[in-house]
């Protein structure tokens, strides 16, 4: 039997229904276009009914009357004016539309996805912290996540900046190992690339995450207000250190929470190391310690790498030398060791005598080491001592003799760093990109936060002795020879360095000149024959040859003269002579 079709008032109907529906929902949205403004002041009249309705009802009988007589008389004032009764209305109007206006919905709790995220991370961490044995347990698979989550904020992307945990207090959160865990898993649900700090409240069993903003890279190098033995390593969070230091930044002058090291005679960690990847920013710490250090003292900086990253500092007022060679490096580092002997030697016959430290021994000295390793390595293949075994005295008694000794390597030469540069540089950074447990066998501690895998350049940490693991920013302090330097950093870094040394220019070779021998008288029998002031010699000069093209060799550090007095603290050093 053939199949009838639907008759057309059955098959159309549909599509009508549809297109009528969007009219109607056309017309209603138009409607309410051209009607908001009166919808908008019917609801204010309304809200300010309610508001009369509850003054009213709040006001006391015996305050009703008054209150009645003065309401009548303002309207009859205002009846009275000119064009008062149009004014009120205008006024009325107004207040009605301000109060009728719409106002953005208040977020009272989290929406769908927020709640989806809040969930899955609470049976995430339900292995952690539950235990077969817990008849109650707070965390458990499909349990209640409102229970255990009591603070929690999330960003524009739907992603948490701040979370509060409470975790049941059999969890061992004394331990590294288990905070680590979960710390690790918080970091990898809560979303990657964000700098994250956990914060541990052991006695109330409370576990805080929150995202912490980056820490700003807008501070070049300059003059920063300290006393002499402070030394600004960089910038951290406010909350991390007490002190602050006005800076010049790039949006204007603000005070910066700084990372001091102290150091001097009194100070716990007097000798700093420096360890980061390639291009993480040691050079530049090591520069910015340098221009710092200039004013008042004075600086040998050893250059591993012969990169010429220390020429601007070349031929400076207080800077000694600036070696990159095997030979000037042993050279300057042997006198280091004598002038630290020298300094201790000085002080104590002057503290025995009952007299003042003499003024040469209170300067400080500076020792900034850059790549040793490569040093090293070269020294080995020559033959010769390496050049680190020469840095035990000034590691060993620097404290004492006001000598500073700073070193910087790289991660993968850190195991080439002999056993006094690791065991008396207290005061340690790490800079770059690098793993919870790099920055743990430099450092002697984990960081509260979560490292990020991208970083600029002078970004990462710093601990000086046994304090805390803080959050570092190196000010930005370039090389200004370097074509990839901006001139704004360039000449913040010009201005800081000292004037150069004047260099004179070499004497003429001198003639030796014997003038005529003058007539004398003959000799007498009893005298020898004396020497008139005609017989006179000019000194000659030392010829210095030059060779055209090249430049002078920057004259090595002055050797101290050995002193005859206690023995040295090391094997002794034939005098010379």
């Amino acid at each position: 039997m053939a199949r009838r079709p639907l008759p057309r008032i059955l098959s159309s109907g549909s599509a009508q229904i549809a297109r009528s529906r969007e009219i109607a929902r056309s017309a209603a949205d138009s409607a309410t276009d051209v009607l908001h403004p009166l919808i908008t002041v019917s609801r204010g009249l309304r809200k300010l009914a309610a508001t009369a309705r509850a003054k009213w009802a709040a006001t006391p009988k015996e305050r009703r009357g008054p209150t009645l007589l003065l309401v009548a008389a303002c309207v009859l004032v205002v009846a009275l004016m000119p064009y008062g009764p149009l004014l009120a209305l205008v006024l009325l109007m107004g207040a009605a539309a301000w109060k009728g206006r719409e106002r953005p919905v208040v977020k009272t709790g989290p929406d769908d996805t927020e709640i989806a995220r809040l969930k899955g991370l609470y049976e995430a961490l339900v292995p952690y912290f539950s235990v077969p044995e817990d008849p109650s347990p707070l965390f458990a698979h499909g349990g209640e996540w409102s229970g255990a989550f009591g603070e929690y904020a999330f960003d524009e992307d739907g992603r948490l900046t701040r979370l509060r945990i409470a975790y049941p207090p059999y969890f061992t959160d004394g331990e590294p190992a288990a905070r680590a865990r979960i710390e690790q898993l918080l970091h990898a649900k809560s979303g990657r690339g964000r700098e994250y700090l956990f914060d541990w409240d052991e006695e109330g069993n409370r576990l805080v995450m929150s995202v912490l903003p980056a820490l700003p890279t807008t501070i070049a190098a300059q003059r920063f207000v300290t006393v002499p033995g402070e030394t600004v390593l960089g910038f951290t969070d406010a909350d991390a250190v007490q002190r602050t230091v006005p800076v010049v930044a790039a949006d204007g002058t603000e005070d910066a929470p700084a990372v001091v090291w102290r150091t001097g005679p009194r100070s716990t960690e007097p000798h700093l190391l420096a360890v980061g990847q390639p291009g993480s920013g040691t050079t530049s710490l090591l520069r910015s310690i340098a221009l710092q250090a200039l004013p008042h003292g004075d600086v040998l900086i050893v250059e591993g790498g012969g990169t010429g990253e220390y020429a601007c500092l070349t031929g400076r007022d207080g800077v000694l030398a600036v070696e990159c060679g095997l030979s000037g490096a042993l050279a300057t580092l042997e006198w280091a060791a004598h002038e630290t002997e020298r300094r201790l030697i000085a002080a104590n016959r002057a503290r025995q005598a009952g007299q003042p430290a003499p003024e040469d021994t209170r300067r400080p000295l500076w020792i900034l080491l850059d790549r040793p390793s490569i040093l090293g390595h070269l020294a080995a293949a020559d033959g010769r001592p390496d050049p680190q075994e020469l840095l035990q005295v000034p590691l060993r008694h620097g404290r004492a003799a006001q000598v500073t000794v700073v070193v910087a390597e790289q991660f993968d030469s850190v195991d080439t760093l002999s056993d006094s540069v690791r065991t008396h540089t207290r005061a340690r950074v790490v800079l770059g990109p690098a793993t919870p447990e790099q920055i743990a066998a430099v450092l002697g501690a984990r960081p509260h936060t979560t490292p990020t895998p991208e970083v600029p350049a002078g970004r990462g940490y710093a601990r000086l002795g046994t304090g805390p693991v803080l959050r570092l920013q190196v000010p930005a302090t370039p090389d200004p020879y370097d074509d990839a330097t901006s001139e704004t950093h360039r000449q913040a870094v010009l201005e800081l360095l000292p004037e150069r040394r004047a260099i004179a220019a070499p004497a003429a070779p001198a003639v030796l000149v014997k003038a005529p021998p003058a007539p004398t008288a003959p000799p007498a029998p009893v005298s020898p024959p004396a020497v008139t002031a005609s017989d006179t010699v000019s000194i000659a000069a030392a010829a210095v040859e030059t060779v055209p093209g090249s430049a002078p060799e920057p004259a090595p550090a002055p050797r101290a003269e050995q002193d005859s007095g206690p023995a040295p603290f090391h094997t002794p050093v034939p005098a010379e002579g």
